[in-house]
């Protein structure tokens, strides 16, 4: 995509879209939990056109229409996440703390090799929810921590 697309979707990122991570409870993984990383982008269901339009630039995720009149398009897959971020980044204003930490935590992840290490990136990962305001989250460092020491 070119300078101006990018630009756009940018654009677009920081003020109808966010940038978030979340720690998903998994039984089928073997600290039991994931780190979550996504893109989305929001807008009214009449307007779905636009989300459809990055869908298609973008090649990723999915597009879900809420009851409440407004749809999203989301990308979860941890290397179009990275790659997404990596593409926005010389123009993301708004987001780029958020960003920027969400880059640090796809890498971290990777070198993931004992729960230890996990335990840092849920760190990062909490950090990040206090970039957001999060405030429904509610599983967290300490959550994974107390299951750890089990």
């Amino acid at each position: 995509m070119d300078s101006i697309m990018l630009a756009y979707i940018a654009g677009f990122l920081d003020g109808d879209g966010s940038i978030f991570f979340q720690i998903v409870p998994r039984k089928d993984y073997k600290i039991k939990f994931q780190i979550r990383g996504s893109v989305a982008f929001y807008q009214k269901t009449e307007n779905i056109e636009i989300l459809e339009w990055l869908k298609k630039n973008l090649k990723s995720g999915y597009i879900r229409n809420r009851r409440t009149g407004m749809s999203d398009y989301t990308i979860v897959d941890s290397k179009e996440v990275e790659k997404i971020l990596n593409c926005l980044q010389p123009y993301v204003r708004i987001k780029k703390k958020q960003l920027i930490l969400g880059l640090n935590i796809l890498q971290k992840i990777k070198s993931v090799k004992s729960d230890k290490d996990f335990l840092e990136v849920c760190k990062l990962v909490d950090k990040f929810g206090e970039l957001n305001y999060s405030k429904k989250r509610k599983v967290t460092y300490q959550t994974v921590k107390e299951r750890l020491q089990k």
